[in-house]
């Protein structure tokens, strides 16, 4: 799955990005509403990840999300 498809099933992806990074609140995931960029983000802020690791972490997840 590439992140087009993330972002445009955002409400049905939600659980999967959910499991994928539990620290997330739902609050977090309605900010992100689909945007990779505000993902990475968040999930720096709350793993403790250099950007970089986070971009890369983002990458190899979302290509094991199923719809």
């Amino acid at each position: 799955m590439n992140w087009d498809q993330v972002q445009g099933n955002w409400k049905q992806m939600r659980g999967s990005v959910k499991s994928a990074w539990g620290r997330l609140t739902d609050d977090e995931l309605d900010q992100i509403n689909g945007e990779r960029d505000k993902l990475v983000g968040i999930i720096q802020e709350r793993y403790g990840m250099a950007k970089d690791e986070a971009e890369r972490e983002v990458e190899r997840r979302v290509e094991t999300f199923k719809m």
